[in-house]
């Protein structure tokens, strides 16, 4: 069996800037021992419900949302280094690409990336691609039920790192 995983780089214009909002907001969640959750961002339903789902878990600590743009394009950031540094990091993408944990695991020190494919939690929407093609008030429904069955998940089993149920590092519909 060949392991060898093909990459690609993408080049991002480089910025001395940064956000003094983020900066500020990722400082405390390092210092508090967050663990930084990131999400899809794509326009599609499945995305918008990662996204909405991962909302809502970073409301629960000892979560916290992070921002993937800055963690990404902005290396000197507070954001980028809270990320970096997080013993844990949470990604959940809204589907089998898993667009979001293929950028962050070279990113991120083997063995701290918890990859969660939000999709096989709900199993709805596959042939839909526009986030309004699905009601606001179902998209918040199925993104609460993700989130609820992401966190039980980790509360179940001690949080994430202490989690048997997480040792593949992902989070899976149960097998019926």
């Amino acid at each position: 069996m060949n392991d060898v995983v093909s990459t690609f780089e993408v080049a991002v214009e480089e910025t001395k800037g940064l956000c003094p909002a983020g900066e500020r907001y990722a400082e405390q969640q390092l210092h508090g021992g967050r663990i930084p959750v990131l999400s899809c961002e794509g326009p599609c339903i499945r995305g918008e419900i990662a996204r909405q789902a991962a909302h809502l878990i970073g409301k629960h600590p000892p979560f916290a949302r992070a921002c993937q743009g800055e963690a990404v394009a902005v290396p000197h950031s507070a954001m980028a280094r809270w990320v970096q540094e997080a013993p844990q990091v949470l990604v959940l993408d809204g589907c089998f690409l898993h667009c979001q944990a293929r950028l962050m695991q070279h990113m991120i020190a083997p063995g701290r990336l918890v990859k969660v494919d939000a999709l096989p939690l709900y199993r709805k929407y596959v042939d839909l691609f526009e986030i309004d093609s699905v009601p606001e008030a179902e998209r918040k429904a199925v993104a609460q039920e993700v989130a609820d069955r992401i966190l039980a998940k980790f509360s179940e089993s001690g949080g994430p790192a202490v989690s048997e149920g997480l040792a593949r590092r992902e989070v899976t519909a149960p097998q019926p």
